[in-house]
């Protein structure tokens, strides 16, 4: 038995605490470009100073913070009629639903990631539909800009939105609308005061798993966002392969994964009372 229970705890200190201890060591280290690796060991803190006094980072993190927040509402407000409509569907079609939203995994998501740069450019069909539709005469370059950024942050974390609040709409019980039916409440009271209530764990784990990630995210950035938006991805991919400060680097990755261990205990305790739930 103690060896089951040890086998969970010895596979975090493996593969999280030895290589997060490695990334911190050099986050604690200096640059040293004409060595191999090019870091020297210490304990300096400068590097993460510089993480908190430079105005590009500054602005990267904030950049970063404010896109996530805005896509993960984006993708609650898509998602939550998406859930909604699916947990209400006949049970026979359910599974064809539910497929349908996780078909795009079944596609690389650096080749749905490029697909949307084709739909983006400045020939593609989107901007053709809106000149055709004649909504814009004008459209430009969606391509290359925040807008693009949105559009393929929610698109590609659309269904860690829609299936956790799916999971929390099916398992309502319909006779409490009956009830609030019955006691005179129009359908729009009956979904605030009976149905948002009780979906609010869905909603928060499905906000949380969309966050999270977002929060960190450098693909999409870098192929359909432009210069003039910062990420904090894309900062410590530069920092690392462009730069070649490694320290500088390591110290945005351990300041992300503490930036971001409040979301992930949040999720952690929404799902342990979730699952405490009859």
């Amino acid at each position: 038995m103690r060896l089951v229970i040890a086998l969970p705890y010895a596979w975090l200190g493996i593969f999280f605490l030895l290589p997060f201890g490695l990334v911190l060591a050099i986050a604690l280290g200096s640059a040293a470009p004409d060595s191999a690796p090019p870091v020297t060991l210490g304990l300096s803190l400068k590097n993460f100073a510089l993480l908190l006094s430079d105005d590009l980072y500054v602005a990267a993190w904030l950049g970063s913070l404010r896109i996530a927040a805005t896509s993960t509402l984006a993708a609650l407000l898509l998602g939550y009629p998406m859930a909604y409509a699916i947990a209400r569907a006949d049970p026979r079609w359910r599974p064809i639903l539910l497929m349908a939203v996780i078909l795009p995994f079944w596609t690389s998501f650096l080749i749905r990631v490029y697909a949307w740069m084709g739909l983006l450019a400045s020939n593609g069909l989107v901007n053709q539909f809106l000149r055709w539709s004649g909504l814009v005469g004008d459209p430009g370059t969606i391509l290359g800009t925040e807008w693009a950024i949105h559009l393929g942050i929610v698109y590609a974390y659309l269904p860690f939105m829609v299936l956790p609040l799916y999971a929390a709409l099916e398992k309502l019980d319909g006779g409490l609308l009956e009830a609030a039916a019955d006691l005179g409440a129009n359908p729009v009271v009956a979904f605030l005061t009976v149905t948002l209530p009780l979906s609010l764990p869905g909603i928060v784990a499905g906000c949380l798993l969309v966050f999270i990630p977002a929060v960190g995210e450098f693909v999409i950035p870098d192929l359909l966002g432009g210069t003039g938006t910062l990420m904090i991805g894309k900062v410590l991919w530069d920092e690392f392969f462009l730069n070649a400060d490694w320290p500088l680097a390591a110290a945005v990755a351990v300041c992300l994964l503490l930036l971001l261990l409040g979301p992930i205990a949040l999720f952690q305790r929404q799902q342990a009372r979730s699952l405490e739930r009859p």
